[in-house]
């Protein structure tokens, strides 16, 4: 279902009102006294973050983003704040931009904040939207959804919750027994929570969930407030590390933006790359396109590129090295039947028009300046990126964190134990040990099986051929063009077109792909490039890894012993401190960000950025339990 934004009204003494549930955001006396005495104090901030590595604060309607903005000033103003500060907001229905800036207006002591945050304020669309702040120590997290269907996908470990939704009475379903239960879930033990609440209903719900309540004086005539304590001690689920020191193997697309994150969380990388400069491999090609692939039903694959393509979208902003161009991508359609599954998709979503629309065969035809025979999918903030650029920036991002070391070709890997402490050691044909630390990370493309510990991923080699053609003999073309194949803006003195998909192994480049190259890209421009000879035509040849599901491979590497039918993901036996980042296939520059991110939060055990089941949908051991049930005949839906 599209997301129906919220419908911000203001009372005639200028208290923000939600029309749609006849109920005000804050009171009229004041709305950043109300967050600091309410969340802040009922919740004993900032004193219970003082001095820990991480707090996560978990708030239950983000509204006008008072609450996150109060918090963010006091853990600045804090000398003994934690070193990271996560917050985790559900939003059923978030504001516009335009409306969050107007509404923020009213408060000029969080100007700054409120600057920076409108300025990364995500697009309208389901799901969770990760915003980095103040040099990624502050992470904010906004879930866009129904808390009641939201707040079980969310995975996170969490220290205090804030409970600001609408009135009991209008919004029943924010204060219900399951939704209760539901926080208890991700309790960390002795976690607190406040809310201005002290409905009856309200306090039976919580007291249900083993919080132990307490009624606290209100603030702004209302004569109390309620706080609580999760009574329950059991252990952390989700410990952060103790040594920050990890190895990455391979610097391409995925290695490189997996270095970035863990340098940005605080972490020592060493980078081993075979080849003498990074993004040599299947991160190689000129350009690589950048968008979303929605589909009507929001599927998975929709779901998982719409949140890549607006992760990688925000990390490229913040690295100024690297190239790119959000010039729009237009999707035409292959035929009739196309056409329409493509308008039906944008009308059944509802995505805001700065991230997808549909464009008819003559808005299409304005676009490139020839006749098509039909529309398609317009996409005005995708693009294209130069993936060595983005591998080196990200690289280089954090130079006193990241030791990146070329031509350093790793043969096999060690584990070696020293007590209950384990490190990995890569180690080069001559035997030598190249680096040595707790966690190490495959992200070496279609390297990856060759090693023992790997060999059991499904992962294949595909083999893609690009055709360089000189710009002059092609239309002009100033945005990125995908039917059945694509063709880029000129870039470099080069028109890029590609790309083939096959599985053999052949490093060369050859005629026949290059013709198909260039038929492909005929079927949607038929005067594209009259007359050029595929034979005088030069190229690349890259191979991508590719998994059987066509989704990346990321998580915890799990040991390949034999598993039974009923093995779950949360009991698959892992090997310590190893983990992947693989399977990115052709859509490496979308996957990048987001899957480093996901990788990171796992090994910090921070909240993860994306839903349970498309965390689940992402791990390695999927295979490992998709082989178990077919040999048993069960179902194979993991």
């Amino acid at each position: 279902m599209p997301l129906q934004p919220a419908r911000l009204e203001f009372k005639p003494d200028g208290t923000p009102y939600a029309a749609t549930y006849d109920d005000i955001y804050h009171a009229a006396q004041g709305g950043p006294a109300q967050a600091r005495h309410v969340f802040l104090g009922g919740n004993d901030l900032p004193a219970r973050w003082q001095g820990r590595e991480r707090f996560v604060i978990l708030e239950t309607g983000f509204g006008l983003g008072l609450n996150f903005l109060a918090v963010w000033q006091a853990w600045r103003a804090d000398p003994e704040r934690c070193r990271r500060l996560h917050f985790v907001s559900v939003e059923k229905h978030p504001l516009t931009a335009s409306d969050l800036a107007l509404a923020q207006r009213a408060w000029p002591e969080f100007a700054d904040l409120a600057s920076q945050l409108q300025q990364r304020w995500p697009a309208l669309t389901p799901g969770m939207h990760r915003l980095h702040l103040d040099d990624n120590r502050v992470i904010l997290t906004l879930v866009f959804g129904d808390a009641t269907t939201q707040l079980r996908e969310i995975d996170a470990t969490v220290d205090a919750f804030f409970l600001d939704g609408f009135a009991p009475a209008r919004n029943p379903e924010l204060w219900s027994p399951y939704l209760c239960k539901g926080l208890a879930r991700l309790a960390a033990a002795g976690a607190t929570l406040a809310t201005w609440s002290v409905a009856g209903r309200v306090r039976e719900a919580l007291a249900g969930a083993e919080f132990d309540l307490a009624k606290r004086p209100g603030f702004a005539g209302k004569r109390e407030m309620l706080a609580g304590r999760f009574r329950s001690r059991r252990p952390n689920r989700h410990p952060a590390p103790g040594d920050r020191s990890a190895i990455v193997i391979g610097a391409g697309i995925a290695g490189s933006t997996t270095a970035h994150r863990l340098a940005a969380a605080g972490w020592q990388v060493t980078v081993l790359e075979q080849a003498n400069t990074p993004g040599s491999g299947a991160s190689s090609n000129l350009a690589g396109m950048l968008r979303p692939l929605p589909s009507a039903d929001d599927n998975r694959l929709s779901r998982l590129t719409r949140a890549g393509f607006l992760a990688i979208r925000a990390l490229l902003s913040d690295l100024p090295d690297a190239r790119w161009a959000p010039c729009g991508v237009l999707h035409l359609a292959r035929e009739t039947v196309h056409e329409a599954q493509q308008r039906h998709a944008v009308d059944q979503l509802g995505w805001p028009a700065e991230l997808l629309q549909f464009a008819d065969h003559q808005e299409a035809a304005c676009r490139l300046g020839q006749a098509v025979a039909h529309g398609g999918w317009w996409f005005p903030g995708g693009g294209w990126v130069h993936p060595r650029s983005l591998c080196q920036a990200a690289l280089a991002a954090f130079p006193d964190r990241i030791d990146v070391r070329l031509n350093a070709a790793v043969d096999h890997l060690e584990m070696a134990k020293n007590g209950s402490e384990t490190a990995w050691r890569t180690i080069d044909a001559a035997g030598k040990v190249l680096a040595e630390a707790p966690v190490l990370i495959m992200a070496s493309g279609v390297a990856a099986p060759r090693f023992a510990q790997f060999a059991w991923l499904p992962q294949r080699a595909a083999r893609g051929q690009v055709s360089h053609l000189p710009p002059a003999a092609t239309p002009s073309l100033d945005l990125v063009l995908f039917q059945t194949g694509y063709a880029m803006p000129e870039i470099d003195g080069i028109r890029l077109i590609g790309a083939s998909l096959s599985y053999d192994d052949e490093a060369g480049e050859r005629v026949a792909d290059h013709s198909d190259n260039l038929a492909r890209l005929r079927l949607a421009l038929p005067g594209f490039a009259p007359g050029i000879d595929p034979a005088a035509l030069r190229g690349r040849v890259g191979f991508r890894p590719m998994s059987p599901d066509r989704l990346p491979i990321v998580g915890p590497v799990p040991t390949a012993l034999p598993v039974g039918s009923n093995t779950r993901l949360a009991t698959l036996v892992r090997q310590p401190g190893l983990w992947c980042v693989q399977g990115f296939g052709a859509r490496g520059i979308v996957w990048s960000a987001l899957m480093a991110d996901l990788l990171v939060s796992q090994l910090e055990g921070e909240p993860l950025p994306l839903e349970r089941d498309l965390v689940d949908a992402l791990h390695p051991g999927r295979f490992l339990l998709r082989s178990a049930r077919r040999i048993t005949g069960e179902n194979d839906d993991s």
